[in-house]
């Protein structure tokens, strides 16, 4: 690690004007360590005076989106954005696709250090130390995510304890046995690992676990998902957000109100989903990431596709902007039913608020010209008319709720796929 705690809080801390200096002094040193090596980014910024003098001429850069990343001139799977030959790095990871084609992102030696650097804010919110026994309950897959968090955790002098290959009653049995603190996992793993615990006649509550990390999708900041993942296990969940191309830039804030964008790796801009220009407090708006510290790989002005509320007028010592309500979707996810902008976060807070229901998953489909919705659910009292009545008090929308057999929707050891949608077959 090359910043400490006390750093770290300083940063956090920052007035506004003297954040803006250290971002922008950052991300010239940046610029002038990759444009020698880097042909994409040297061919997109072609034109523009460098160095910045402030960030006020960050709109000169153009933005980048996937779509760029992926159209690689060299061919293969690997990132346009590579600033140095492949000999030079050392980490591969591979998105999930879930978006569109699988994108290879690679990690030099000093990135991944950077990597480390920006997953201490989450285990500084998650107050995980040496004395913690922290279980990765992942398959170890291609994803970063697995990886970054299990050797951020190593790098805090924290034990790690690896769970992939094991089944979900195998991962609690070893995180009983050696009285794991701390659990790290997707929100629906989390409800999946205390189902199967129960079935199982293990209470989570009984175990040592105090604090689950969560990432993946955005039940970490829904509060009665949140909540619902407490009370199974009697343990605090902290949210965190990143992603392979852009890394780990988002953790919850003290109060619980959504997450905090690590304004010290990172330069966020937030663009109206209704005009396209700088967003307001409070303002849905696409997330827009600057990396600061990532030579190897770096990304300018990302497109993330992610929606949230930025609010810079909120009640704490951390002065980074707070999203609230984490990341309410993505752009491709969200809804417009009958003139109602809906978000899956949001269907997903109503339906966590009955704790009958053990699953469910979210159909969108067109009408002609408009959005419909529809939502089964695996409900222990078959009693889908109360769920519809909640949905339209909290909405306003008249909407499709059917039961179906328990046990027969998904269950989701990695991102959960509860929304399924269908508008362009039905189009």
């Amino acid at each position: 690690m090359t910043t400490t705690r006390i750093d770290r809080r300083r940063l956090e801390e920052l007035q506004a004007e003297e954040l803006a200096v250290h971002q922008c002094k950052r991300l010239n040193v940046l610029l002038a360590a990759m444009l020698p090596h880097n042909r994409f980014y040297a061919d997109k910024l072609a034109g523009v005076e460098l160095p910045l003098q402030s960030l006020e001429q960050l709109d000169q850069l153009p933005f980048t989106f996937k779509t760029d990343l992926l159209s690689n001139p060299e061919g293969g799977p690997y990132a346009a954005n590579r600033t140095y030959p492949l000999e030079r790095y050392i980490r591969f990871h591979r998105t999930s696709g879930t978006q569109g084609r699988p994108l290879v992102v690679v990690d030099t030696d000093e990135d991944w250090l950077w990597w480390l650097d920006c997953w201490q804010y989450v285990l500084d919110r998650a107050d995980i130390g040496p004395e913690d026994r922290v279980m990765m309950a992942f398959s170890f897959g291609p994803f970063v995510g697995f990886w970054s968090a299990f050797d951020a955790v190593a790098a805090r002098g924290s034990l790690v304890i690896p769970a992939g290959g094991l089944n979900t009653l195998a991962r609690l049995e070893l995180a009983r046995a050696h009285r794991a603190t701390c659990l790290f996992c997707t929100p629906s793993y989390a409800m999946h690992m205390a189902d199967v615990a129960t079935e199982n006649q293990i209470d989570p509550t009984t175990m040592d676990v105090r604090r689950i990390v969560v990432a993946g999708e955005p039940g970490g900041s829904v509060p009665n998902t949140r909540r619902r993942i407490e009370d199974a296990w009697n343990a605090e969940v902290i949210d965190h957000s990143g992603a392979s191309e852009v890394g780990a830039w988002g953790y919850a804030d003290r109060e619980r109100q959504g997450l905090h964008v690590n304004e010290a790796e990172f330069i966020a801009e937030f663009l109206s989903i209704e005009t396209g220009k700088p967003a307001g407090e409070g303002e849905i708006a696409e997330l827009v990431l600057t990396t600061l510290g990532r030579v190897g790989s770096p990304v300018i002005r990302y497109r993330t596709g992610d929606l949230v509320r930025p609010s810079w007028n909120h009640e704490s010592q951390n002065r980074f902007v707070l999203l609230e309500g984490g990341v309410l979707g993505r752009a491709d996810d969200m809804m417009i039913i009958r003139g109602v902008n809906v978000f899956p976060s949001s269907i997903e807070q109503i339906l966590r608020g009955f704790p009958e229901i053990i699953e469910y998953r979210i159909t969108v489909f067109r009408k002609g010209p408009m959005d419909q919705l529809s939502i089964e659910i695996e409900d222990r009292l078959n009693d889908p008319d109360r769920v519809a009545k909640e949905v339209q008090l909290k909405l306003g929308l008249r909407v499709d709720v059917a039961t179906v057999e328990i046990g027969s929707l998904p269950r989701f050891e990695a991102k959960g796929k509860r929304f399924v949608d269908r508008r362009e077959e039905t189009s």
